[in-house]
């Protein structure tokens, strides 16, 4: 029986591995706020040995790049430059704390950062409640730690490691030719897609080896690598024979010992790649079979702006807006009147405090004004419909009609459209945005019926397709037309305990993202199913049994725009 893994050890030694070779990126550590994690970090803090800064999820570009300081430049009368968090860090860590509400911008800078070889570890603290949040994938990805400090209840102890004996060992550590083909077909049997990932778990493997003492990949290492960098990362179970090919018998010859000239280049091509695998799957733990076998948790788009139609206002374009107290060190245009209207009336106070001052305006930081404007968010309304057998029978024509109503309103607000519609076992796009009634006409003429009711299947496709409009600038509003009965799980297998369950658990993820919904129960006997998926998308329950289709529009359109 394998003995199940020390988290909080292995999450220690995940952390002191970073510190030995920063190009393993950081730790992305999944934990709510408590004594537990405080310990790991003031932990990582000690290990780190460097500048520890701590960026939240809402900097802006200014303090997190730095760039010109307008107070010091007024002051000084030349130009004067500040350095950022990511200046300041040097080769110290960034502690990211609220991770999961990071945007993609902030993520895509810090990401570039890493990329460019700065040379600074990433302590990213995830405090999702549900599985649906998390911090954006492609600053993950770049970590090759993935821990969670869930169970985890008591602190251990750090065993004490010689680093600097450790670094020697790293510097010195060459890899042979076979050793990165070992965790590429690793990863791969797992269903990995990142590239990243076997030469991060090479990376590591070759620091805690180096952190053990020894001089080449040891099998030790090598399984430690692939449960902490592969095992997270698994999209499918390994395929582990059950029987490991016992190994050749040893040569007569002595082998070379790690002192003697060749042996770090030898390579691990006599561990057998099931090895790894069984690391691996010997320490998944037991909702990640769960989760891969529902497709994995998804990755909401972090809500931007206001609600439906309405405007969002920021420091770049639109129309103006008024102005407030900020900085201009990032993308914000100055307000140079509001400025010196705030300053103006500590003149007298600041002369008296500073008599030696030059013969120009006293400006603080507090004085700085910038720019608003104010910019209308073009709404697109995605209509999903559900076009199964039991909607089929009963609602489908006037779903039909409701959406050419609809349309047709649409039009004339200059807001597009789109429509989804699952039956069977999946979900397609019908109509890609758009503002052509014929097209829209000929696209639901042509819509069929009949089959399963995989409504899971039909939130995701709307959840990606919403995601898609936000990254267009638009604001997405979600209109559901079902009776709310799933039948057909997100795997494609029917049961409706389990479609039930995958509905709701897509249907948090859209409320997540903030998207206006509503779901019209279009079944002729209003049951619960419809509106506990009203409740979990957070969004408006209509039963309409006994309305037609331009009943529907009416009231679809007073719940969007009223």
């Amino acid at each position: 029986m394998t003995q199940a893994p020390d988290i909080w050890a292995d999450t220690l030694v995940a952390m002191v591995l970073v510190a030995l070779d920063p190009s393993l990126g950081g730790v992305a550590l999944r934990a709510r706020a408590g004594p537990v994690r405080e310990a790991l970090v003031a932990e990582a803090k000690a290990i780190a040995r460097r500048p520890v800064r701590r960026v939240p999820p809402g900097v802006e570009d200014a303090r997190l790049l730095g760039g010109l300081d307008l107070t010091a430049t007024l002051s000084a009368g030349r130009p004067v430059m500040s350095v950022g968090l990511l200046g300041e860090v040097g080769g110290g860590t960034l502690v990211l704390p609220m991770a999961e509400r990071m945007g993609g911008a902030l993520a895509a800078r810090i990401s570039l950062a890493m990329d460019q070889g700065i040379g600074f570890a990433v302590l990213a603290l995830d405090e999702g409640a549900e599985p649906e949040e998390a911090m954006p994938a492609g600053l993950r990805d770049r970590l090759a730690f993935w821990s969670s400090l869930e169970g985890v209840r008591r602190p251990g102890v750090l065993v004490g490691f010689d680093m600097a004996r450790a670094a020697e060992r790293l510097a010195a550590f060459r890899i042979g030719d076979g050793d990165a083909a070992l965790f590429v077909e690793a990863a791969a049997a797992l269903g990995i897609p990142s590239l990243r990932a076997p030469l991060l778990a090479l990376r590591a493997a070759r620091a805690k080896a180096a952190l053990d003492g020894d001089a080449v990949l040891t099998e030790a290492a090598v399984r430690w690598a692939a449960r902490m960098v592969l095992g997270p990362r698994a999209l499918r179970m390994p395929e582990v024979d059950e029987e490991i090919p016992d190994a050749p018998p040893p040569p007569e010859a002595p082998p070379e010992t790690p002192e003697e000239e060749g042996a770090a280049d030898k390579p691990l091509g006599d561990i057998p790649k099931e090895v790894l695998l069984e690391a691996v799957a010997a320490n998944l733990p037991a909702d990640v079979l769960a989760r891969l076998a529902a497709g994995g948790a998804l990755r909401p788009l972090a809500a931007r702006g206001a609600g439906a139609g309405g405007e969002i206002k920021g420091s770049k374009r639109g129309r103006p807006a008024g102005s407030v107290r900020g900085d201009v060190r990032g993308a914000a245009r100055l307000d140079l009147i509001g400025t010196l209207r705030a300053a103006a009336p500590w003149q007298p106070i600041r002369r008296r405090m500073q008599p030696d001052a030059p013969a120009r305006v006293l400006v603080r930081a507090d004085d700085v004004r910038v720019r608003r404007y104010s910019e209308a968010l073009e709404r697109i309304v995605i209509f999903v419909v559900d076009a199964s057998g039991s909607s089929a029978l009963g609602r489908l024509a006037e779903a039909k009609g409701a959406i050419e109503l609809m349309l047709g309103e649409a039009y004339v607000r200059r807001e597009d459209v789109a429509l989804i519609a699952f039956r069977g076992e999946s979900a397609e796009i019908l109509l890609p945005p758009t503002r052509s009634l014929v097209q829209t006409k000929r696209r639901l003429a042509g819509l069929p019926g009949g089959g399963g009711t995989p409504l899971a299947a039909g939130l995701e496709a709307a959840l990606a397709l919403a995601d898609q409009c936000k990254r267009r600038g638009q604001m997405p509003a979600l209109v559901f037309l079902t009776d709310g009965k799933a039948n057909i799980a997100r795997d494609g297998a029917p049961g409706r305990a389990q479609a039930s369950e995958d509905a709701l658990a897509v249907a948090r993820a859209v409320r997540t993202a903030l998207l206006p919904s509503i779901v019209i129960d279009t079944s002729q006997r209003p049951q619960t199913q419809a509106a506990d998926l009203a409740a979990a998308l957070g969004g408006t329950y209509l039963p309409l049994p006994r309305a037609d289709a331009r009943g529907i529009s009416r009231s679809v359109d007073a719940a969007l725009v009223g």
